[in-house]
């Protein structure tokens, strides 16, 4: 298959480095010790630092808990104390767990208990949440230094235990589906897959030890932390205030160009606001060498915006769970806007149609499928979750281009059939967004006894005295039979996860319990 030789050959091999994970922070030591590894508003840690700390804090896990493999929760919240907790974990020969701290403490506790943890590392307030939830739950320690009942309290007060040895194919890490279509699902990642993705991300962006990340997202995400530690360079924490109506986005990129940062992450959300609401007063992009998002679709019009106002590439990627998480990664140095780019080093793409599993001609759409070393160990239910050869099938639509750029159109689940053809949401999302009356938009299926199923959108005005109808028939003109919109809603904001996702499974709840029509089918 050609597009797959081109995709592959597009970026050269990696020599990964062998061992455990937390020989990457060991390396960065060694090599630059005084250079700062994290930074953030509580203070900050050099590499050496770092290294110590995490020493320190597996030897207390060790004396606590005991032997290795054990299952330990640890909260991915943005600080210097998860990175520390994190490494711990794994040169103390256990297995992270990873939480999201802007779950419900119900989800949360039932992570815990769903994954076999014997232990967490939450912050304060956390534990304190979690301890009214009810359920039996492990021993909760707090994540950084709060005194008695905390880590680096247990760090400060143990002596120097054996650590185990540890391999590149033993599991490092527990990461849980972001279930915004289904139930959650425990991926088994092992420490050469947190590697392996560590190296092509920090390679596709060109991350190197002058580069300073600057962490604009609302939690830790591993491939962030990896990345960053493996290529030596700086990490800033700023977090996502915008989010909680603390600030704009605006002001996250001021402190990006105060931090001397050369790589934004955010969400694409946020970019989607900047580039609504970019501040009376433009930002100076400083050293910065790109914008990076991914996690769901940013727009080519707001990539395009954005890039023009601030005169650098803002790019996404694609991944999952299953894969560490990325699988493409478009490269500052070449954008394609609305594209998530091409494959990661060392990783292969096909697309296959949907009913009879074979390879597509490039240019149609089909089911994504993904082969590397990136690709997961197995599920944590004993399901291997790819076929024997190696390919993982995500349950992603998407369509490769003549020179290898991946398209997504929509999530599996999320295409239905209109009269007996394919309708994807985001296309229909895409029209409906560019009318200057919609802030934001969704589109999900009705089931029709005729027709199959019909869409149905959900809107958010920008214009409270818009007309739904009106906005619904000049999209309609720009659309095909089978994608006529049918019904549309207005609501004051769409359902999102903690970490801004659109959340599916809510959206057709309210479009099922809103039946009143506002445009002819």
């Amino acid at each position: 298959m050609t597009e797959l030789t081109l995709a592959a050959a597009a970026r050269p091999a990696i020599d990964y480095p062998a061992g455990p994970a937390d020989r990457l922070l060991r390396r960065a030591a060694a090599r630059r010790p005084d250079q700062v590894a994290i930074s953030a508003r509580t203070g900050h840690l050099t590499f050496a630092q770092l290294d110590e700390a995490v020493d320190r804090a597996a030897a207390a896990l060790t004396a606590f808990i005991g032997g290795p493999g054990q299952r330990i929760g640890v909260a991915t919240e943005l600080s210097v104390a998860f990175a520390v907790g994190f490494y711990a974990v794994l040169r103390s020969g256990n297995v992270v767990v990873t939480l999201n701290p802007m779950h419900r403490p119900e989800r949360i506790a039932g992570t815990l208990t769903a994954s076999g943890a014997t232990l967490a590392l939450v912050p304060d307030a956390l534990r304190d949440q979690l301890s009214e939830v009810g359920a039996a739950l492990p021993p909760l320690l707090i994540l950084g230094d709060a005194g008695p009942g905390s880590l680096g309290h247990l760090a400060a007060t143990a002596g120097p235990v054996a650590l185990p040895e540890v391999t590149g194919d033993d599991i490092a890490c527990v990461h849980f589906t972001s279930g915004t279509t289904g139930e959650p699902k425990g991926v088994l990642l092992s420490h050469r897959n947190l590697i392996a993705n560590a190296a092509q991300t920090a390679q596709a962006h060109g991350l190197d030890a002058d580069a300073v990340s600057f962490n604009a997202l609302p939690a830790y995400h591993l491939m962030h932390l990896g990345a960053a530690v493996l290529a030596g360079a700086t990490q800033v924490l700023h977090g996502a205030p915008a989010l909680a109506g603390r600030g704009t986005v605006a002001d996250s990129l001021v402190a990006a160009a105060r931090a001397g940062a050369t790589h934004y992450y955010t969400l694409p959300m946020l970019l989607a606001m900047l580039a609504r609401d970019p501040g009376p007063h433009r930002p100076d992009a400083g050293r910065l060498r790109g914008m990076f998002c991914g996690g769901s679709a940013l727009a080519a019009a707001v990539a395009r915006a954005l890039s023009a106002r601030f005169g650098i590439p803002v790019v996404q990627g694609y991944g999952l769970a299953e894969a560490s998480s990325m699988t493409h990664l478009d490269r500052p140095d070449r954008p394609r806007p609305g594209s998530v780019g091409m494959v990661a080093a060392d990783t292969e793409c096909r697309i296959v149609d949907v009913d009879s599993r074979l390879v597509v001609p490039t240019g149609r759409a089909g089911e994504i499928e993904v082969r590397g070393p990136q690709i997961m160990a197995g599920y944590a239910d004993g399901a291997t979750g790819t076929h024997a050869d190696g390919w993982l099938a995500t349950g992603d639509v998407g369509r490769l281009d003549d020179d290898g750029y991946l398209w997504l159109v929509d999530r599996l689940k999320d295409v239905f059939k209109c009269d007996n053809e394919l309708v994807s949401p985001s296309e229909l999302e895409e029209v409906l967004g560019g009318h200057p009356a919609v802030r934001e938009c969704a589109v999900v299926d009705r089931p029709d006894p005729v027709r199959g199923a019909v869409p149905v959108a959900l809107l958010v005005l920008a214009d409270p005295l818009a007309a739904p109808a009106a906005i619904i028939a000049d999209a309609n003109t720009r659309l095909a039979s089978f994608q006529q919109i049918t019904t549309g809603l207005v609501v004051d904001a769409l359902p999102r996860t903690p970490v801004g996702k659109i959340a599916r499974r809510d959206l057709r709840r309210l479009a099922a319990d809103r039946p009143e029509r506002t445009a002819p089918c």
